[in-house]
């Protein structure tokens, strides 16, 4: 008795260590495609939210009780009436969004840039619904930011080109009230500040917090590249003047070189946990080789205060990949499945389009995806028949089982991995074969094609640094290459592509210009991190 009283003891210890929370975090906290963070805190939940250009739906809303674990909620933008994408290009669309609270209500303010420009959303539950877009038409330029005084006055701070520049790239963030009764900018125009220096470039990005009794005006500046770094300013008075720190960068990694695995580090929002601690999300860019194919992603930092200056990660002044987790209760949500089998009459919360659908071209029923074979291609500006999820890891492995044959040979369907409509690969099905193409800058290249003529077809790639190779089988352990070892350069930041969006995995379907009645259908789609 004593001994199997012992063995119980040993395994119910065994299972409470086991279940121990972590002590540390790793960096990024939202990997992938998740440009342009901003978040705020309501008691003990946070929410964050990122831009996403022509995706859509747009401006994903995550959920957080630790600031690591995080799941997806909703979007913002999710009615196709809303907004209108139709030829833009992938740079352009929802820019980057600032999400605050105040008396019960979210709010969500933005600009889609091609469109309408600045407006705002707002929920009183922040997984939706979101009101329709209010547009603020006498707001210029980007990155729009709200803040609420101590008084109540609604503050509105953006960011824009100034009309006569004394140095090349001088932009200015500028402050106004916001009526929210009227839906309106009223009252006088301020300029707050050019940057830190008599050389700051793109002064974008900037948020006013008040924090024991002053204001800060943080901003970024340098672009969204290799010199990008935030920056802060102190004031005694909404309106300014505000006076650069002195430690100005507060947060750069430009001084680590071209070499450094993890740059591009800036556009920060802070947040005060119901602890007193102080954290800021960011955005930054992990490197392969000088080479970013992931995009933009979304890290963590401490953040700590002398005086009025922000001390980040305090004795490391970088952002790190690995440190010590906030002083919250450990929350991790239930994670989703690597195989969606498409369980349900809808697809999971994950899966986007490009640009604006204007009609329903896919179905959702008995476990299975029907893709409508539509005249719309994704090589142009236009809604085309994909369904995308991001890349969220140097090394991952995709793979979907489909059914389709067509006697057409304008008809196609398949596999995609997708960065800009000039930029991604095509693992196609059509009337007699399998072809694997290339578009990188516009050029279309066929890199490989097989005969194949069975209704049924797995699909699979496998992603590894800047290497990727396609796949097909009659059956998952069928597999066989189709082409060489390509490279993942051609979704890579630069090379054609804009710095702004990312990189996503999906399926595709395409009558090439001439109308259809057929569907591709998916069995399952399956993403995964590979070791």
């Amino acid at each position: 008795m004593k001994v199997l009283k012992l063995c119980i003891f040993l395994v119910m210890s065994g299972l409470m260590m086991a279940q121990e929370p972590p002590l540390t975090f790793n960096n990024p906290i939202l990997p992938g495609y998740h440009p342009d963070p901003s978040i705020c805190r309501v008691g003990d939940d946070y929410y964050l939210v990122n831009s996403t250009f022509v995706w859509f739906p747009g401006l994903p809303i995550y959920h957080s009780k630790d600031l690591v674990n995080w799941q997806l909620i909703g979007h913002a933008i999710d009615r196709p009436d809303v907004v209108d994408f139709d030829g833009l290009p992938d740079k352009l669309g929802l820019f980057a969004p600032t999400i605050r609270y105040h008396n019960g209500v979210f709010y969500i303010i933005n600009t889609c840039v091609g469109c309408k420009m600045n407006f705002y959303v707002t929920a009183t539950d922040p997984a939706g619904p979101w009101s329709d877009p209010i547009w603020l038409p006498d707001a210029p330029g980007i990155d729009p930011s709200l803040f609420w005084d101590d008084d109540g006055t609604c503050y509105y701070t953006g960011m824009v080109g100034v009309e006569k520049e004394d140095w090349p790239t001088q932009t200015v963030a500028w402050n106004q009230e916001l009526d929210l009764e009227q839906k309106k900018l009223v009252g006088e125009r301020m300029n707050l500040s050019f940057g830190h220096a008599n050389n700051a470039s793109y002064t974008e990005g900037p948020h006013i917090y008040k924090i024991n009794g002053k204001y800060l005006l943080m901003v970024s500046e340098g672009g969204t590249g290799m010199y990008h770094a935030l920056t802060v300013h102190h004031s005694d008075s909404i309106n300014g003047p505000y006076v650069s720190d002195y430690i100005n960068p507060v947060l750069t990694h430009r001084h680590y070189g071209e070499d450094y695995p993890l740059h591009a580090i800036g556009h920060g929002d802070l947040v005060e946990t119901q602890n007193g601690e102080w954290w800021c999300v960011m955005l930054g860019k992990r490197r392969i080789n000088k080479e970013t194919t992931l995009g933009r992603e979304t890290f963590l930092a401490k953040v700590e205060w002398e005086g009025q200056t922000p001390i980040f990660n305090p004795g490391e002044g970088k952002v790190l990949m690995k440190q010590k987790r906030p002083d919250l209760p450990w929350t991790p949500f239930e994670k989703e499945a690597m195989r969606d089998n498409f369980d349900g009459n809808k697809l999971g919360m994950k899966w986007c389009t490009i640009r604006t659908p204007k009609e329903d071209f896919y179905h959702v029923a008995n476990g299975k995806v029907q893709l409508k074979l539509r005249k719309e291609v994704m090589d142009s500006l236009v809604n085309a028949s994909v369904l995308l999820q991001r890349i969220e890891h140097h090394s991952f492995e995709a793979m979907t089982k489909m059914n389709f044959k067509t006697s057409r040979s304008n008809e196609q369907a398949g596999l995609t991995i997708y960065r800009t409509n000039e930029n991604h690969f095509k693992l196609l099905k059509d009337k007699k074969s399998l072809v694997l193409m290339q578009s990188f800058k516009g050029e279309v290249t066929e890199l490989a094609r097989v005969p194949y003529t069975k209704k049924e077809v797995v699909f699979h790639v496998k992603g590894n640094d800047l290497e990727v190779q396609f796949s097909f089988g009659e059956t998952e352990d069928s597999l066989k290459p189709i082409g060489g070892s390509e490279s993942l350069v051609v979704i890579a930041d630069g090379h054609g592509n804009t710095q702004f969006n990312g990189p996503g995995v999906g399926m595709y379907a395409t009558s090439n210009g001439k109308v259809s009645k057929s569907y591709a259908v998916f069995d399952w789609f399956e993403y995964k991190e590979l070791p």
